[in-house]
């Protein structure tokens, strides 16, 4: 019967903490769809890290007396450890994760606990929770961009003489190296990275003390609470500061870029791992077979990253979509805003992660690749030959595109041609241009800055040691 009544009164805490204006409870099914402790709870830490933060100000301020800003600091602490084990107890009733560990600290030391909300409202307590935890992510993520680069480039270096074909519209278009092809993709990750560090930039903005909207006539010191935080700048304006959600807008930007580039590097690889292509072979461990076929041998880890790259794509069009019809400043559909930040970081973050791990073990076929890196592939050298020796780049292609038809309508290929077979097309022709018709020779001598020869691949490697 106590203890049946402890909880009552518990339920009771929890409830008036912020029912003073009504005289009946809330629906059932109102809080239960209003509530939004079952997903917000992941940011137990960085509430209370604000908390102690503010707490330590107050005290400051004059606000709150040692003894209770230490019972207040203990009450933290033992909530932070109590949640981490598992061992507190959640209440849907309590709404939120801010007013769960409120509650549970008055219960623990009592009247100091009520003093801790002084001069704080939850739309600036979450707008300050949100920023802590993107922050620690963001942070998370760029190192595993990093990684991802750095597999990549490691990858690169041992393929910069590995001749492969570059496609266009997926047609096989002129030869490159397999470093150059992967180096590509490093491009894309430190496009990713600078995003990311962009975003981080952008959330490490403090924030608390803006209040509700108005912030608050108690003297409080926000700038003392950034440097304890670690924020370098606080928010200019309080209505701003409990309504602004561009930041969680630069991350799922940020965020579905890169698994867009983490989709189009997955679907590559399931070309290259084709028995059309073959290229590469699949690693076992990370593949899966079928319930049905014996022989196959699928790609289900790449597909499941391409497919959920939707996932990402729609988070950050909900969160647009959320903001595009707020009036200021806070309204509950910012609510809204942490699932979508939730989902996209447990999507992204594995994907990144396995793809480290997955790269070194793809075994490659090169001799399958400069086969096919061949052939009509090497078109393109013969016209700009033409070119270099007095022929309109127009003239020239139509040249080389009639000795095209003719050589595919006999069967051939232009690696079978002979010095005489060029020659009727054009008197300008020498001898060096059949050295040309090799797909090896045709990537080392593009070494144009940016471009595939092994010599302009390495400078780059050395370049990004270097960075």
């Amino acid at each position: 019967m106590k203890v049946r009544q402890q909880k009552k009164n518990a339920k009771a805490a929890s409830h008036n903490l912020i029912r003073g204006r009504f005289a009946r409870g809330r629906l059932p099914e109102v809080e239960a769809f209003t509530a939004s402790l079952p997903f917000d709870r992941r940011l137990f830490r960085h509430d209370i890290r604000g908390s102690i933060a503010h707490a330590q100000m107050l005290a400051r301020a004059g606000l709150l007396r040692a003894n209770e800003l230490r019972l207040i600091v203990s009450g933290l602490e033992q909530i932070e450890n109590e949640i981490a084990a598992g061992h507190f107890k959640f209440d849907l009733a309590d709404e939120d994760i801010h007013l769960a560990i409120e509650r549970r600290l008055i219960a623990l030391v009592g009247e100091p606990g009520r003093k801790l909300h002084t001069g704080r409202s939850r739309n600036d307590q979450v707008a300050l929770d949100l920023r802590l935890y993107l922050r620690d992510e963001l942070a998370a993520v760029t190192a595993l961009v990093t990684d991802l680069r750095a597999v990549l480039i490691a990858l690169a270096r041992r393929h910069v003489a590995t001749i492969m074909p570059g496609y266009t519209h997926l047609q096989r278009a002129q030869p490159v190296t397999l470093a150059h092809h992967l180096l590509a993709y490093v491009e894309m990750l430190g496009r990713d990275r600078e995003r990311f560090e962009q975003a981080a930039a952008r959330t490490a903005v403090m924030p608390l003390g803006a209040g509700a909207l108005a912030g608050t006539t108690l003297p409080l010191d926000r700038r003392m609470v950034a440097r304890s935080l670690g924020f370098k700048s606080i928010t200019a304006n309080s209505m701003d500061a409990v309504s602004d959600r561009d930041f969680v807008v630069d991350f799922l930007s940020a965020a579905a870029l890169a698994q867009v580039h983490l989709s189009r590097m997955s679907e590559e690889i399931i070309l290259w791992t084709s028995t059309e292509f073959g290229f590469a072979v699949l690693p076992d461990e990370f593949s899966t077979g079928s319930s049905m076929m014996p022989q196959k041998k699928n790609p289900d880890l790449l597909e499941l990253i391409r497919g959920k790259t939707g996932r990402v794509i729609g988070d950050l069009v909900a969160m647009l979509t959320i903001l595009k019809g707020l009036p200021l400043a806070y309204n509950s559909d910012l609510q809204e805003d942490k699932e979508r930040v939730f989902d996209a970081l447990d999507t992204l973050k594995p994907a990144l992660n396995v793809l480290a791990m997955f790269w070194p073990t793809l075994r490659f076929d090169a001799g399958r690749m400069q086969s096919a890196a061949g052939g009509f592939a090497l078109a393109t050298d013969l016209a700009e030959y033409l070119v270099a020796h007095g022929t309109a780049f127009r003239q020239a292609h139509e040249i080389v595109g009639a000795i095209v038809r003719e050589t595919a309508e006999a069967g051939k290929t232009l690696e079978e041609l002979s010095i005489e077979d060029l020659n009727r097309h054009s008197r300008l022709f020498g001898a060096d241009a059949i050295a040309m018709l090799r797909a090896e020779n045709s990537v080392a001598r593009r070494t144009i800055e940016g471009g595939p020869a092994p010599a302009t691949v390495k400078r780059r490697l050395k370049e990004l040691g270097r960075r």
